[in-house]
C-alpha cells in the first residue's frame, strides 16, 4: 500500500510538473517585448532605465526581461509566482480586478495586475528627494514591471481552467486541486500543454518556418511591422484611460477575451494542433508581443517623464 502511494504521489508530481510549469511567455517571448518597448523609449526613459540596470545589461532592458521567471523558483522568491498570471474564475470569458486578482488564499492585489499596479508605484515613488527611495529596490522594480507587462500580453496567463485529483488510502483522504491550464494536446508530434503551445511553441515553429531559427530576425519583421500594417493603432495601444501611469486591467480584460475565442478554440484534450491551428494563432500572438512592447514603452515613459532625476536604491 505504501508503494502504491508513493506511486500516486510520484504520478501527481510529474503531471503538476507538465501542467503547471507554464511560463507566460517563453524567454524569446519576454526578450521580444522589451526589445520591441527599447525602440519607443523616450530620451529621459533611455537615461533612467540606463542607470537603473546592473552594468552588465549595458543598458539593454530585454537581456534581463526573464529575470522573474528565472528567480521564481528560488525559496526567497517563491511568494513572487503568483504574480505571473491571473485567478479568473474557471471557464469565465472576463476579468474583474476586484474579483480576480488575488492568490489561493484569497490575499487581494497578489496577481500579474496587481504587480503592475504595485511596481508602477514604485517607480513613481522615486527621485532624488523623495523620502520613500529607500524602502523599494528600483532595479527590481524595473524588471518586474518590464516582465509582468508581458506577461499579462499572454493569453493563457488569464484563462484558468482546474483539474481535481482525489486519493483514499487507509483512513486518509486527499483532494489536491491545481490552478493551471491542463489541457493537454499534441503541438504537431510532441505532446504538450495548450499553455506551452502560446508561451513557447508557436514562436519557435515561427522561428524555425519564417526565421531560419533568428530571434533578431523576428523582431525585426515585427518592427516593420509596427511602422506599417499596425502604425496606425500605435496611439490607441499607447493610450491609458483616466491619465493612468499603468491600465494593465485593459490589457488582462483583452487577453482573457482572445483565450476564449482562439486559444481554446478547437484545442479540446487530446487534439493535434497542427498547420491550421499555427496559421490562424500566430498572428494573435505577433500582435500581442507587439503591443506588449508598445505598453511597456509607453508606461516607462509615462513613470519616467514625471519625475526624471532618479537615485539609483
Amino acid at each position: 500500500m505504501e508503494m502504491r502511494l508513493s506511486l500516486w504521489f510520484a504520478s501527481v508530481v510529474v503531471l503538476t510538473q507538465l501542467v503547471c510549469g507554464a511560463l507566460c511567455w517563453g524567454k524569446e517571448g519576454h526578450y521580444t517585448v522589451c526589445k520591441i518597448a527599447e525602440g519607443y523609449f523616450e530620451d529621459v526613459t533611455i537615461a533612467a532605465v540606463r542607470k537603473l540596470l546592473p552594468e552588465s545589461a549595458e543598458g539593454d532592458l530585454a537581456s534581463f526581461c526573464s529575470w522573474p521567471d528565472e528567480i521564481k523558483h528560488l525559496s526567497q522568491w517563491k511568494w513572487t509566482s503568483v504574480l505571473h498570471y491571473v485567478n479568473t474564475p474557471e471557464y469565465r470569458c472576463n476579468y474583474e480586478y476586484c474579483r480576480d486578482c488575488h492568490d489561493a488564499n484569497k490575499h487581494k492585489d497578489l496577481c500579474v495586475t496587481g504587480a503592475i499596479f504595485n511596481y508602477t508605484n514604485q517607480l513613481m515613488s522615486a527621485s532624488e528627494n523623495s523620502q520613500r527611495i529607500s524602502h523599494f529596490n528600483l532595479t527590481e522594480a524595473l524588471m518586474f514591471i518590464s516582465h509582468y507587462i508581458g506577461d499579462v500580453h499572454q493569453s493563457m496567463c488569464l484563462a484558468n481552467v482546474y483539474v481535481d485529483f482525489d486519493f483514499s488510502a487507509l483512513a486518509y483522504w486527499f483532494s489536491w486541486r491545481f490552478r493551471c491550464n491542463n489541457i493537454i494536446v499534441k503541438w504537431y508530434h510532441h505532446k504538450t500543454t495548450l499553455h506551452h503551445v502560446w508561451d513557447n511553441m508557436i514562436i519557435e515553429s515561427a522561428l524555425e518556418t519564417y526565421y531560419n531559427s533568428s530571434l533578431p530576425r523576428m523582431i525585426q519583421a515585427l518592427q516593420a511591422k509596427l511602422k506599417n500594417g499596425w502604425s496606425n493603432d500605435i496611439p490607441l495601444w499607447e493610450s491609458c484611460q483616466f491619465n493612468q501611469k499603468a491600465c494593465p486591467n485593459q490589457y488582462a480584460s483583452e487577453s482573457i477575451d482572445l483565450a476564449c475565442k482562439y486559444a481554446y478554440r478547437n484545442a479540446t484534450p487530446g487534439t493535434t494542433l497542427g498547420d491550421d491551428y499555427f496559421l490562424s494563432r500566430l498572428p494573435i500572438v505577433e500582435k500581442r508581443l507587439a503591443q506588449g512592447g508598445i505598453r511597456l514603452a509607453a508606461t516607462l515613459n509615462r513613470i519616467f517623464s514625471v519625475k526624471p532625476k532618479l537615485a539609483r536604491s
